[in-house]
This record gives C-alpha cells, structure tokens and sequence, in this order.
C-alpha cells in the first residue's frame, strides 16, 4: 500500500507537468521564493529520492549537487529542459523503487546526518509520500499561476 501511494504521488509529477512551456517550467512567481520554479521543484524531487534511498538508506556516496554551499542549488536549473528533468526524476523513481523492492521495510537506513535518529526504510517511504505529495500541492500553484491550468 505503501508502495503505490508513492508510486501515485510519483505519476502525479509528470502530469501537473504535462504542457508546460520551458519559460513557464523556469518562471518563478513567488515573490518570496525566488528559487521556486516547476523545474526547480521536479530537480528537487529528484535529489530528494537519490538522498533519502540511496545515500541515506543505502549508504552510499553523495553525488548530488552540494547544497553545503549553495542550499537552493538543487533548484537552480536554469538550462535544463523539462522533459529531461522529469526523465531524470522518473529514473531516480525506478532506483528508489528497485532498491525498496530488495529491502525489508523494518530495515534500518545505513547513514543519517549528524544529529538526526537513524529510521527505518518504512519510515522514509511515508517520509517520500508526504514530500511529494506536499510538492504536488506547489506544483498546483505554480501551475495556475504559470497558465491558468488547474485540476490536472
């Protein structure tokens, strides 16, 4: 059940996405969160799945674009076309999803950072479902406020 709320929450992405002019996937119309683009939002999700599965979960090397220096530099994707970020989310989904499926859910992630409690893969799944969908919500406003479209 887990597993297909995610999944859900995941096709939702490409479609709020479906139709988006690339200056309107760039335009951010959120005076107080200038870094707040449709392109942003669908890097960040990308990242956030490669962080939470496979860097916390499974322990392995952080190549994500450092955020240490730059806390907005997985939303800053101004030459990047749409449709490739959305690819890249989606094969960062099919990763996340290979690696949930080789896993037990009571499993315990191998990393966390400093200061945070070490949780379980169960933990990060629902973690990943509230994420997204709290992203989906943005990807509405921006999306009215880009073309008018709603609803999708």
């Amino acid at each position: 059940m887990l597993n297909g709320w995610l999944d859900w929450q995941r096709a939702t992405v490409r479609m709020k996405c479906d139709g988006v002019s690339e200056l309107d996937a760039q335009r951010a119309p959120l005076p107080s969160s200038p870094m707040m683009t449709i392109a942003g939002l669908v890097s960040h999700l990308r990242w956030v799945e490669y962080g939470w599965f496979e860097v916390s979960f499974l322990g392995a090397p952080d190549r994500s674009p450092s955020e240490a220096q730059d806390p907005h530099v997985q939303w800053r994707v101004p030459d990047v076309p749409l449709v490739r970020l959305l690819d890249e989310y989606e094969e960062q989904c099919v990763r996340s999803r290979e690696i949930v499926a080789a896993h037990e859910l009571d499993e315990l992630e191998a990393w966390a950072p400093e200061g945070m409690e070490v949780v379980s893969l169960r933990w990060i799944v629902g973690h990943m479902i509230e994420e997204t969908a709290r992203h989906l919500g943005h990807l509405d406003a921006l999306r009215e406020l880009a073309d008018g479209s709603t609803g999708s």
